[in-house]
């Protein structure tokens, strides 16, 4: 397994995956220059990351790559068997941290580096609508499905880091324990290694 990277990318989720599995796999740091080649844009046509070559050919898309690893490997348990209401689950939450989370929060960040107050306070309001949702399912539970750690609290956490960037975890007190939670986590730590930490 050989996995394409860049620190601070989407491609540490699938190294978290990759360290919390154990697998081994090949870990290949790109800089902006080789990302654009030739040679990457076979592997990603937009010359981005991550992308992971599994032995069959290249795979691309964070949350395509993540599934796909856990899919491979079911004795880590980090996703439900096929056709269970948990699997559903998992499907769920990462439509919902694709769509309803990482856009507005993007745009929030965004909208927060350009001055834009009106489109800031846009951002702002959709990306707290969905964090509600996200910290009501965490009210009382550790994890987002079943009560056990699965591949949607590595992609989930992912775009709620954002809300830290962003200073906002004051008002959101189950995400701010949910992500301390998995930064504990020692396979989270050593996927972001390369990554300066932020608090």
């Amino acid at each position: 397994m050989r996995l394409y990277h860049r620190p601070g990318s989407r491609s540490a989720r699938a190294r978290w995956l990759l360290e919390e599995i154990g697998a081994p796999y090949e870990l290949i740091t790109l800089d902006a220059e080789s990302k654009q080649s030739d040679e990457h844009r076979a592997r990603h046509p937009l010359g981005r990351v991550p992308a992971i070559d599994d032995g069959e050919g290249f795979v691309f898309e964070s949350a395509a790559i993540l599934l796909q690893l856990a899919d491979l490997h079911p004795e880590a348990r980090l996703i439900a068997p096929v056709g269970t209401h948990q699997r559903a689950l998992v499907y769920q939450w990462f439509s919902f941290g694709l769509t309803e989370i990482e856009r507005p929060a993007v745009e929030l960040f965004a909208a927060r580096r350009r001055s834009d107050a009106e489109a800031e306070a846009e951002a702002l309001e959709r990306f707290l609508l969905a964090a509600a949702v996200v910290e009501q399912a965490l009210d009382g539970h550790d994890y987002l499905v079943g009560d056990q750690f699965s591949v949607a609290d590595i992609l989930c956490s992912g775009v709620l880091a954002i809300a830290r960037r962003l200073e906002l975890l004051e008002t959101l007190p189950q995400i701010a324990a949910y992500l301390e939670r998995l930064d504990a986590r020692p396979a989270r730590q050593r996927a972001y290694s390369d990554v300066p930490a932020t608090k």
